[in-house]
């Protein structure tokens, strides 16, 4: 008897396992497969016993099991192993059938497998999928771009899985065309660098600064959930610094040398190509890569010298509610640099993102989940054509409220000789984007200067200009463009 399953999904590591466990709980029949067969049948065994989960030993049993038109989801190591797949794939399916890859693989990968499978008449969907392990099996955020007439095959069942917000609204919608779901995914991403760095800042600050033991920044973090801050990051750190084993804090036995899996660097290479200031989350990236050199910054700090780490002592209460205005202040130039890339993009591949709609996919089953991002949807519901999120009501307002201490945070951590790359770098983004005049014009005479390369004038706007400012120049000057 033929099986016609609803959906297969390739590659049970925790992630996969989890999706599949959570599509069965909603009804959806799902043939399991894995390169090693022993997954499979352990998956079987464990999780999955006594459900409704069908195990495929090879690809075509995988094919054969499936309802047409097929739906395959990869949940695979980006890069050349989704490639493996696809191309195994292929031989084995038909006009319309329908791939998925749900890995955090890079949005022009997503671009081209895009166009392959188009003319190869396959439908292709690149999906991103965040919320861990936790989100995977109760409600991840997912965020589906690739062939648009592919999304009604899977709609309700995305929707049906996915986290739900506080009104009962699916964190999953069509992204847009192309990589647009996994370029979405990979900014949501770069995000959640800048967000955990922010916290990272402000611990960092507690705990040497104000010299406040893990049971007091505990107690900080878990208040901070409950206002403006509250969020899924802010609610772990303070899970994380009240965690003991043995009578011991873990937290206090952890290496300080960071990983990562390159999304973030991704996004900020992206913004360069693209030209978007995303100095947050650059600055977020090279915390990462400044932990990593350990040897050397324990070398380090055997001779070089900064200013006497003195304690603040005295109002200790005052600091710690300046350094929540901080992280607040600092988290909304995040977002904000954020959604200016997704913006650029959207132009640049002309993607017709939902801004608002983006934020709500946001706001339950990711990493980064908060509160806030009801404001996102807010400020783009009232205007879908907002330039910037500093030009809302509500944010603008809110950086009046926050920003005295945020500089009193910085300026303090300056003082003392404590690292915050990224509430400094976002601050000087803030003061940059607020200033009308930069001193952008001195940088564009020495450009002229040493190589000719043209300016424009205040006063005659739209022509260019070239100065022989040593008198032996001449009249010849560079061709203008930009990158």
């Amino acid at each position: 008897m033929k099986i016609e399953a609803d959906i297969a999904l390739i590659g049970l590591a925790v992630m996969g396992q989890n999706l599949i466990l959570n599509m069965n709980d909603h009804g959806y029949k799902v043939v399991a497969y894995n390169r090693t067969a022993a997954k499979t049948n352990d998956f079987l065994a464990g999780p999955a016993k006594g459900t409704n989960i069908v195990a495929a030993e090879t690809l075509e049993e995988v094919v054969a099991a499936l309802a047409k038109p097929r739906k395959i989801m990869l949940m695979v190591r980006a890069g050349s192993a989704v490639d493996a797949v696809i191309d195994q794939l292929l031989p084995l399916l038909d006009k319309g059938d329908l791939i998925i890859d749900g890995g955090n693989s890079n949005f022009e990968d997503t671009e081209r497998r895009a166009k392959s499978l188009a003319d190869s008449g396959m439908l292709f969907i690149g999906t991103g999928v965040s919320g861990g392990e936790e989100g995977a099996r109760n409600g991840p955020s997912i965020m589906p771009g690739g062939h648009k007439e592919a999304w009604p095959l899977v709609k309700d069942l995305f929707q049906s899985i996915s986290a739900k917000t506080d009104s009962g609204q699916p964190c999953c919608d069509w992204v847009g065309e192309g990589g647009a779901g996994h370029f979405v995914k990979m900014v949501h991403n770069g995000i959640e660098y800048g967000d955990m760095q922010l916290i990272c800042e402000a611990y960092d600050f507690m705990q040497h600064g104000l010299s406040m033991n893990n049971e007091q920044m505990h107690k900080v973090f878990a208040n901070w959930d409950k206002g403006d801050l509250n969020s899924y990051l802010i609610e772990i750190t303070a899970e994380i610094l009240n965690f003991k084993e043995d009578g011991h804090y873990v937290l206090d036995t952890i290496l300080d040398k960071a990983g990562q899996k390159g999304t973030g660097k991704w996004t900020g290479i992206n913004a360069l190509e693209l030209g978007i200031p995303l100095t947050l989350i650059g600055e977020a990236v090279f915390a990462r890569c400044l932990s990593a050199l350990k040897e050397e910054r324990v070398k380090a700090a055997e001779t070089l010298v900064g200013p006497a780490l003195e304690v603040i002592t005295s109002d200790q209460e005052t600091w710690i509610t300046a350094l929540g205005e901080a992280l607040l202040a600092a988290k909304i130039i995040s977002y904000t640099q954020g959604y200016m890339l997704m913006a650029a993009a959207a132009e640049e591949y002309q993607w017709k993102l939902q801004y608002g709609s983006i934020a709500q996919m946001w706001r339950g089953g990711c990493i980064i989940r908060s509160a806030f991002l009801d404001d996102i949807k807010n400020a783009f519901d009232k205007d879908s054509k907002l330039p910037n999120l500093l030009l809302d009501d509500y944010f603008k307002n809110s950086i009046d409220k926050t920003q005295g201490g945020w500089r009193k945070i910085v300026a303090k951590a300056i003082e003392l000789g404590l690292p915050v790359p990224a509430m400094s770098s976002a601050l000087s983004f803030y003061d940059g984007y607020r200033t009308a005049r930069l001193p952008a014009n001195l940088l564009q005479a020495q450009r002229d200067y040493f190589g000719a390369h043209t300016y424009e004038r205040l006063d005659q706007p739209g022509k260019r200009f070239h100065t022989d400012w040593t008198g032996e120049g001449g009249d010849v000057s560079s061709s203008s463009y930009s990158v």
